[in-house]
């Protein structure tokens, strides 16, 4: 016996029917494509989530990398914000390997070592005061302002966002330099 098609599944269908069918980048493609989307969020939150209510401990790298993927494709390629399922599990996984660490010697410093938390925090604090000079002072913007601002974002996440704090940081640094040379 089949399952019985749910409500969204049901005015997906609709629209496929009214568009004589479902074909790459057709609105019903594209609402079942973030219908997956979804749910697969919800199913790797769930899972992972379970795990941070009864056993911590057990959170893996793997745990957090999968639950922030599917968190942040659900959200369009944004950062999931502070306080998300992903930056939890992120946060339980780098406890959990610093607990399992053998390598004492590595400095606290150590981006390799250095928890989710921390390298979040340092992006957020760049984000704020090179932000707020963006807005103010977009002409006086630094290369090196822009350049901290991309890396403490790609620690902190594992890649820059498009359209992002630090690309428009680079794009404010190329149009300044742009009218000093021109």
């Amino acid at each position: 016996m089949a399952a019985k098609p749910t409500e969204a599944s049901q005015i997906i269908s609709e629209v496929a029917h009214a568009e004589g069918g479902t074909t790459k980048g057709s609105k019903s493609a594209q609402m079942q494509s973030e219908l997956t989307k979804q749910r697969n969020l919800e199913e790797t939150a769930a899972n992972v989530g379970s795990k941070l209510e009864t056993a911590p401990g057990s959170i893996t790298k793997e745990d957090a990398q999968s639950v922030h993927r599917a968190e942040s494709r659900a959200l369009h390629g944004q950062q999931p914000p502070s306080g998300s399922i992903s930056s939890r599990a992120q946060h339980e996984a780098a406890v959990n390997e610093g607990a399992t660490s053998t390598s004492p010697t590595t400095a606290p410093t150590d981006p390799t070592v250095q928890s989710q938390t921390d390298r979040q925090a340092n992006f957020e604090d760049a984000a704020s005061k090179i932000g707020s000079k963006l807005v103010n002072e977009p002409g006086n913007v630094t290369k090196e302002e822009a350049d901290i601002l991309h890396s403490r974002e790609h620690r902190a996440f594992g890649y820059t966002e498009k359209g992002g704090l630090a690309s428009q940081a680079q794009h404010q640094v190329a149009e300044n330099e742009g009218a000093t040379t021109g």
